[in-house]
């Protein structure tokens, strides 16, 4: 089981506080009990990898209870700090399945079945986000017929927006596996290493190496480690680019955009090359690129909003003659697993999208991701780094060099 006793250890995360955060808030809304399903719920109060479909249930004092799929239930009350007596395995059993078991545990927190009950309810493009279903809703709906179902989400949303230290210490551990990962591509390729590897080849060896400096899981629901050569770099709009058995070309760019996990702090980095005999055109899109990169670092602060941002690095863009080939957004959020879509709160034009007015604060930590496409011609580049925003500037986690590399 977790340990909770070593304050000392620079990964240390006051959860028993999270919990008595979130029931603070709780009492503000009139909230009897907290009934949370999305995966990015469920790793900041647990501190545990929860795959399968899983619950957790947050009373207005005392610890909170997970319900997850009884094969997995075991491992996770070994790695959560809530242990064996607050984590329980549901299965197709009479009385045993999901629905029947949360009701039956909450009833009995409520008084006399009544109270207001909050739930996570909405949409996202993130696959594996987990709001509740409309079945789910439904029948939870008819199991307390005699209390209120509340949309609660911003409560954990609003808690888990800035980070204390030991949440961005295990984010700074992650980005450097994944610089590990990088260095192990960037071997690999150099001297002519690159002649007949594979997109999926290279995805190994970064998974490899990070694996060995102690990554869990190749976080990312796009394929793991994000590999493109090729005409597959310059998709319009393509930020998503999972592995293909596609053979590393000369004369071609090359997208490595790999991902670690330390203590569900996530590593993010993409590196870019250029497959050599590299040509003019393809160095000035390298260079447009570079140069915007560091432009937008240099640019995020605490007091700036995306809006703003994306205008001033649009604008230098439409000066340098590459704005067409720019995707106009310049980042995405990040948290612990599961985690990794909205910036902000839900408080924008667009329902459960991004706030562009959203003001960014101290002690936020987000992914920078920028994307370029010139489709005609084939050649693109991706930039993803996590950052820590301070007041006058942010803080880059990882560190491997910031190039466009020509490799031979």
């Amino acid at each position: 089981m977790g340990s909770l006793l070593d304050r000392d250890d620079p990964y240390f995360i006051d959860f028993p506080q999270r919990v008595k955060d979130i029931q603070a808030e709780m009492a503000k809304e009139n909230i009897d009990v907290y009934l949370g399903s999305r995966l990015r719920t469920l790793s900041w109060i647990t501190d545990a990898f929860c795959p399968w479909r899983s619950f957790i249930v947050i009373p207005s004092e005392g610890l909170p209870t997970v319900f997850t799929f009884v094969i997995d239930a075991a491992r996770i009350a070994d790695d959560s700090w809530l242990g064996e007596d607050h984590v329980y395995g549901f299965a197709p059993m009479g009385g045993q399945d999901q629905i029947e078991q949360i009701a039956d545990f909450v009833l009995d927190l409520l008084n006399n079945g009544k109270g207001r009950i909050g739930v996570e309810s909405g949409m996202s493009n993130y696959l594996t986000e987990g709001w509740l279903t409309y079945y789910e809703y439904s029948q939870f709906e008819a199991a307390f017929s005699n209390a209120e179902l509340v949309n609660a989400h911003t409560i954990i949303d609003k808690l888990a927006l800035i980070k204390d230290q030991g949440t961005i210490n295990r984010f700074r551990e992650a980005s450097r596996i994944v610089d590990v990962g990088h260095q192990a591509v960037k071997d690999a390729l150099q001297n002519g290493g690159y002649k007949g590897m594979t997109e999926t080849e290279i995805a190994g060896l970064a998974a490899y190496a990070m694996r060995k400096q102690g990554s869990e899981f190749e976080w990312s629901f796009t394929g793991g480690n994000e590999i493109a050569s090729g005409y597959r770099t310059g998709y319009m709009g393509g930020a998503c680019t999972p592995a293909s058995r596609r053979k590393i070309q000369a004369g071609e760019p090359l997208m490595v955009d790999i991902h670690a996990m330390f203590k569900l702090g996530l590593g993010d980095h993409a590196h870019n090359y250029l497959i050599g005999p590299a040509n003019d055109r393809q160095r000035r899109h390298a260079d447009n690129f570079i140069d915007i990169v560091k432009l937008t670092l240099e640019t995020y602060r605490a007091g700036i909003t995306p809006s703003k941002l994306a205008e001033q690095m649009m604008d230098f863009a439409d000066e340098r003659g590459f704005s067409d080939y720019m995707v106009p957004g310049f980042e995405h959020g990040i948290g612990f697993m599961g985690d990794e879509w909205r910036i902000g709160l839900n408080d924008g034009p667009f329902p459960y999208w991004t706030n562009p007015d959203h003001v960014y604060r101290k002690n936020e930590v987000l992914i920078c991701a920028m994307q370029y496409a010139c489709q005609e011609e084939g050649i693109g580049f991706r930039y993803e780094n996590p950052i820590v925003i301070h007041e006058d500037h942010c803080e880059p986690l990882s560190k491997f060099p910031l190039a466009i590399e020509e490799i031979t």
